[in-house]
């Protein structure tokens, strides 16, 4: 019989609620041994089965938990993660991995000392537009593909009573969603040559940066990642071209949607777009034009969780490696230096 691997959240925020505690309840691999909630017990109205604890050294320091999940605040992602590595846990990290190359090089030298696996919870990599992207562009759909936009946009025109507001936190909408973006783009093109941003806030009375609009330079394909809490009107979430043709992406995945509705993902039928939303191809394959709809495929974020158990049980490849979310981080802070400077900045 396959071990089940015990598991500590840190929060039971919006990432804990929403994402990790439904995905790890209908994985039969890993049991939510604890939840640390400060203040109310909430999460027992869904998972009766966990314990409420207030303070995470009953998590860290508890021998009985295999695995850590690090969803605390941004700020704070280093610290923890590093006290449950010392202590000789698995570390699931919260994106963005780190706000410094530094510690993000620091937790992964300190994970591989320990004999731990360390890994950051970069979900979006198995929404089903980006599944369908990564099929057009690994199968040359689109010809030799020259042009790739991508936008994480919201509509927000308020400051919340937040930490995700405060600028001593050191947040922005470019390591909350810009991280999304810039790991799909590293996946997709790998390191970028140079990297050129206009980051601003721009909100009525904002303190933290609202608005990012990245280049990633390289020699054979213009990258462009957007993102901005004034987006009223939507424009299209994926924008590819190529020497054949183009595919165009309206909307975004169904699963943080039916997941905020307390749906589960084993249920039938998860991760589906109705035809409504599926992206438009218009290219030329095979001698013939093609203009129409293609279906996106069902994305899946549980798959994060199912490969984190084969590589902790089974020694399989990890799929999120750290060292690629930290290559994130690396652009990202590029990306500020390109704001500050106003030039672009070369990568390494």
């Amino acid at each position: 019989m396959n071990p089940v691997i015990q598991v500590g959240i840190l929060s039971y925020g919006m990432s804990g609620k929403v994402f990790h505690s439904p995905l790890l309840h209908v994985n039969p691999g890993f049991s939510i041994k604890k939840i640390m909630q400060r203040s109310d017990s909430s999460a027992l109205e869904r998972f009766p089965y966990t314990e409420i604890v207030r303070d995470s050294d009953e998590i860290i320091h508890d021998p009985g938990i295999d695995l850590v999940l690090v969803n605390t605040p941004d700020h704070t992602h280093y610290g923890f993660s590093r006290e449950a590595l010392m202590a000789g846990k698995h570390v699931v990290v919260e994106k963005p991995f780190v706000l410094d190359p530094k510690e993000g090089e620091s937790l992964i030298e300190l994970a591989r000392k320990k004999g731990r696996i360390l890994t950051v919870f970069q979900n979006r990599r198995w929404e089903g537009d980006f599944l369908t992207i990564r099929k057009i562009i690994s199968q040359n759909m689109l010809g030799r593909l020259v042009e790739f936009e991508a936008h994480f946009d919201r509509y927000r025109n308020f400051i919340r009573d937040s930490w995700k507001e405060k600028p001593e936190n050191k947040t922005s909408t470019l390591f909350n969603l810009g991280s999304h973006l810039v790991d799909q783009a590293v996946l997709l093109f790998g390191m970028p040559v140079a990297v050129y941003a206009d980051i601003r806030k721009q909100r009525t009375n904002a303190l933290v940066d609202d608005l990012f609009d990245l280049s990633l330079l390289y020699p054979d394909v213009k990258v462009t990642l957007k993102g901005s809490y004034l987006v009223r009107e939507p424009g299209p979430h994926y924008i590819l071209h190529g020497t054949e043709g183009s595919f165009v992406k309206y909307g975004t995945d169904p699963q943080e949607e039916a997941l905020t509705a307390g749906r589960f993902p084993n249920e039938h039928g998860w991760g589906t777009e109705p035809e409504e939303r599926w992206g438009l191809l218009n290219t030329t394959t095979g001698g013939l034009h093609f203009r129409g709809k293609i279906e996106t495929l069902a994305g899946c974020y549980h798959e994060f969780y199912n490969n984190l158990y084969d590589t902790l049980v089974k020694g399989k490849e990890l799929a999120v490696k750290p060292e690629e979310s930290l290559n994130g981080i690396r652009i990202i802070q590029a990306a500020y230096e390109s704001n500050k400077k106003h030039a672009a900045i070369a990568m390494g």
